[in-house]
């Protein structure tokens, strides 16, 4: 059995999320990174630590109606419900032709459980596009759809017709919401990035970039501004701007099998998403990277020796996203991450700070 097939049924019938802090399930996301950095071998030991934490996937409430699906969205009770109603559509019509059809309704809440729902949506079309005959595969393409819709999060703002700008340009333009005015200890990213809601400022923040006819060019534009971001703001931040790259990153696997209308307006959301975490989570530092750097197969064994989910996710998009755009930044925060956190941190090898 593939690496990546054996992974989705070990998880299969665990939930989005676990504990207290509707912390995501990464278990899909982290074995598919690392099948595609090369590292199959490893999935499945890191997959039988991993799902070890989870909590089973919770039970239906009840069917979603295909003419008010909107009441649905952003109540994460109602996942399983979502999961048999997005069940129906992939019944219904082929499975691109479902994406097509949904990213643009669930792209205005990209920001769900931290941008989880368009990053496991992703990684499931990755991995469904090489084998569309895979049910486990499918299945997962329907569950980060699922968990994208059930916790739907839309951002301040309405969307605008505006001339293309990339976001190294506009980030200039992006008002920080200031310290006094944040939660202190927020409980998770996406309630921290709600205190957005009630900060005027942002609500122009999504017509402030927007892609033209050439999407990755933007796309490498957002994650190498995010990227240097992450840098300057690695400690308390890391986790959160950790998203800011693997989110616009993610859209990258989704746009081949959409419409260019379709990827370029999920372009915007994504923008808007990776703004919101900097506008709320700035607290930057000055910044030291190593004069020599790691080349890709040193930061890969990195990542998998700190068998962190984050640190994987990361890695393998940075990596993604040095080869089409090779510079260091890319390298810099992936060791900077599989340093501070997983098992090096923990057997006192790594990098704290």
């Amino acid at each position: 059995m593939d690496a990546i097939d054996q992974a989705l049924d070990m998880l299969g019938g665990c939930g989005p999320e676990f504990g207290d802090n509707g912390l995501s399930n990464h278990g899909p996301m982290a074995a598919e990174a690392l099948a595609r950095m090369g590292r199959s071998r490893e999935v499945e030991a890191w997959v039988e630590r991993y799902r070890k934490r989870l909590d089973a996937r919770p039970p239906r409430v009840e069917p979603i109606d295909a003419r008010s699906w909107r009441q649905a969205l952003g109540q994460l009770d109602r996942v399983s419900d979502w999961e048999e109603f997005f069940h129906a559509e992939f019944e219904a019509a082929p499975w691109r032709e479902v994406l097509d059809r949904w990213v643009p309704r669930l792209a205005p809440g990209i920001m769900a459980g931290a941008t989880h729902g368009l990053i496991r949506t992703a990684h499931a079309v990755r991995s469904l596009a090489d084998d569309d005959k895979a049910p486990g595969r499918r299945a997962e393409l329907i569950s980060g759809l699922a968990y994208w819709a059930a916790r739907y999060q839309p951002m301040p703002g309405a969307l605008a017709p505006v001339p293309p700008r990339l976001p190294s340009e506009a980030i200039t333009d992006l008002e920080i919401m200031p310290a006094h005015l944040r939660n202190p200890r927020p409980s998770n990213i996406f309630s921290a990035v709600a205190e957005l809601d009630h900060f005027p400022p942002f609500a122009r923040v999504i017509n402030l970039a927007a892609p033209g006819d050439d999407l990755s060019a933007f796309l490498s534009d957002l994650t190498l501004t995010m990227a240097r971001f992450y840098l300057q703001n690695s400690g308390r931040a890391s986790i959160s701007y950790v998203h800011t790259v693997t989110a616009p990153s993610a859209l990258r696997m989704i746009a081949p099998h959409v419409s260019p209308e379709t990827a370029a307006t999920a372009a915007r959301y994504a923008w808007q998403a990776a703004a919101a975490i900097h506008a709320r989570g700035h607290f930057p530092h000055e910044v030291s990277t190593p004069a020599r750097l790691p080349g890709p197969e040193d930061l890969i064994d990195r990542a998998v020796f700190s068998g962190d989910e984050h640190a994987i996710k990361f890695t393998e998009a940075c990596l993604r996203e040095y080869a089409l755009n090779p510079d260091p930044a890319f390298l810099a925060g992936p060791l900077d991450l599989s340093g501070r956190y997983g098992r090096s941190r923990r057997e006192g090898t790594g990098t704290n700070g």
